[in-house]
């Protein structure tokens, strides 16, 4: 298990305890269900099933250099990353996502781009890094023709 899984995992944890809980005490019957299904979403919009599909830093760059399209690096768990994922919406498939837990190449780039820091999410468009971009910008980056 790598470490993108553990708040996801924790929160389905809390949220089967405290649901359990509420049965034993006998709390009115819907509330028990949409409380362990608050849980749930917290647990996936906190996963990266949330996002895209990442790639290696390497095949970003080179997929990048051929098509113009920007990179976000990115990690689980960062609010950060979930609101621009969230607000560029369907435009975020057009965009290249690495994810730094999972590659460290990916984190190295992100350290070189923030003196040092693993700040997320850096978008790169055409090489010059950008650290917590407003989504509306990373959306003007991308072409109208992709």
């Amino acid at each position: 298990m790598t470490r993108a899984w553990i708040l996801p995992i924790l929160f389905l944890v809390c949220g089967s305890l405290v649901a359990t809980a509420w049965a034993v005490r006998g709390f009115p019957g819907a509330a028990v269900p949409l409380l362990l299904l608050m849980f749930v979403l917290l647990a996936g919009l906190n996963s990266p099933l949330a996002f895209p599909r990442s790639i290696s830093a390497m095949e970003a760059q080179r997929r990048s250099a051929v098509d113009g399209r920007p990179i976000v690096y990115w990690r689980a768990g960062c609010k950060y990353c979930l609101r621009l994922r969230i607000r560029l919406g369907r435009s975020a498939n057009q965009l290249h996502w690495v994810d730094i837990w999972r590659d460290p190449a990916g984190a190295t780039a992100v350290r070189a781009a923030n003196d040092g820091d693993e700040t997320v999410p850096t978008v790169m468009v055409a090489g010059q890094p950008h650290v917590n971009p407003d989504p509306e910008w990373v959306r003007a980056q991308l072409s109208p023709t992709t």
